[in-house]
């Protein structure tokens, strides 16, 4: 879709040239300085009981009078913030759909949002309202018409238009980030496998300018990663250690590291999971997905940082080569772990990752992962989990997180948390009890990452939504990428 930002009058909309011209309305009254030909059409609707202005609320018009747009949408936003926009935005576009609608012009009025934040949900918004994924399903419904979605800015306010235009560039940005992670993640087991997700890191390093490295089985065995290959020995997939690296800083800068669990199949291991929706364990590389869509970003983007990205990709498999509950294995940091459930297997794979992220001498690492379904119990679909051993990484992330409506939660990391872990026959278990899981998965992660700031993202119900509406959501790759662009210095 073609995104631009067009200067007018907006007391002269009557005139906006489009298949549709949307305009929606925060606040409970119409905003000063109208164009009155628009305003009136509103006022007639409300008089009539036809349209209110409170959140969710929509009205199309066909020829509207007065107007050189044959149809105009009125959304109304109720509250002036930016989450409220974003809402209103999806509630227009869904009027958009199944219409003949080629290009639509859109007015955002009365929001106290920065300019450029508006900008960029408009562009989120839009891509999210219409994505269609169609890989596997050649019976996919055809592409929506709407081709071109221009967003209108004051023509009299410079500085306003130069904000949007920074806001669209990085809204497509983000939005390229995220739609390669939900084509990643959305992609069957059979199709995105470890290989595959070094392949996509590959092509990304080649048409991007990032330095890739995607080490197999061999290479992860002279690493000593034990505690990775133990999770990958059950499949006949092979696995792959990826590593991208984005510079665009002088090279002593230390870089930001990000973390992926790459889990392209999880059915449980010898601790089998039940049949009834493992089939949505395809999703179980929503970290990886996350982080390399970030990267995508990241090099659109292209900010004054370093940015490393790990990805640790296999598949948990039953076999008779799979690793058994009660084994213990060796991990690269020389902790040996013991298996007591090998459907906790994120943390096995991520371990070895941490480690190996040490000899970045990083600025600061965020791993990012689904986890656990303990997360999903304690957050549900709306906040990613968030842990940190720093309390202004934790800051900055709960901040980015904010800005970019792809929102988090600091959970504990009491000491106390970590009583479960303790094995008779290993430095750790990989699992304590049910209580608190996912915070005694974070405080397992923690102890391979004492080195350097760290966090961690468990992103298990987030990364993805189930039902009639099942599929990838491309979460966090917007909280990361706001994150990143925060750690830029002197920014």
């Amino acid at each position: 879709m073609d995104f631009r930002i067009q200067t007018a009058s907006l007391d002269a909309l009557a005139a906006i040239n489009a298949d549709a011209l949307v305009v929606v309305i925060a606040g409970e009254a119409l905003p000063a300085g109208l164009d009155a030909g628009v305003a009136a059409l509103a006022k007639d609707a409300i008089k009539l009981g036809d349209f209110e202005l409170k959140a969710g609320k929509t009205l199309t018009l066909q020829r509207p009078a007065g107007l050189k747009a044959p149809r105009l949408v009125l959304v109304a936003a109720g509250k002036p913030t930016l989450k409220a926009a974003r809402a209103a935005l999806q509630a227009a576009l869904a009027q958009l759909k199944g219409r003949g609608v080629a290009q639509a012009a859109v007015a955002l009025l009365g929001f106290e949002a920065s300019t450029e934040s508006l900008a960029e949900q408009f562009v989120l918004a839009s891509q999210d309202a219409f994505y269609v994924y169609r890989h596997t399903k050649p019976s996919a419904p055809a592409p929506s018409k709407l081709a071109k979605l221009s967003l209108l800015v004051d023509k009299a306010d410079a500085a306003a238009a130069k904000a949007a235009k920074a806001g669209l560039a990085q809204g497509l940005a983000i939005g390229a980030g995220i739609e390669l992670a939900r084509e990643c993640a959305n992609r069957p087991g059979n199709h995105a496998t470890p290989t595959f997700l070094g392949e996509q890191t590959k092509a990304l390093g080649k048409s991007h300018g990032l330095k890739v490295e995607v080490l197999d089985k061999k290479a992860v065995e002279k690493l000593g990663m034990g505690s990775f290959l133990s999770v990958a020995q059950g499949s006949d997939e092979p696995l792959r250690f990826i590593v991208a690296q984005y510079q665009g800083a002088a090279k002593t800068q230390a870089p930001l590291v990000l973390v992926g669990k790459g889990i392209t199949f999880d059915s449980g291991g010898i601790s089998l999971k039940p049949g009834a929706g493992m089939d949505e364990m395809k999703f179980d590389m929503g970290g990886a997905a996350s982080v390399l869509g970030t990267m995508r970003a990241i090099a659109e983007i292209k900010p004054k940082l370093n940015v490393v990205m790990l990805i640790a990709a296999c598949e948990n498999m039953p076999s008779g080569h799979a690793v058994k509950p009660g084994d213990v294995v060796t991990s690269m940091s020389g902790q040996t772990i013991e298996n007591l459930n090998t459907d906790a297997e994120g943390r096995l794979i991520l371990c070895d990752a941490l480690t190996y992220a040490e000899r970045f001498k990083p600025a600061a690492v965020v791993d990012v992962a689904t986890l656990t379904g303990a997360c999903v119990i304690a957050l549900g679909g709306v906040r990613s989990g968030m842990y940190a051993s720093d309390d202004e990484l934790a800051g900055a992330l709960m901040a980015a997180g904010d800005a970019a409506l792809d929102p988090c939660w600091r959970m504990p990391l009491d000491e106390e948390y970590e009583e479960g872990l303790k094995s008779n026959f290993a430095d750790v278990a990989n699992v304590a009890g049910r209580e608190g899981g996912s915070i005694t998965a974070a405080k397992f992660l923690q102890r391979f990452a004492s080195k350097y700031r760290w966090a961690h993202l468990d992103i298990a119900g987030t990364a993805w939504k189930g039902g009639a509406a099942k599929g990838g959501t491309g979460r966090p790759v917007g909280l990361l990428t706001h994150f990143l662009l925060s750690q830029v210095q002197g920014r």
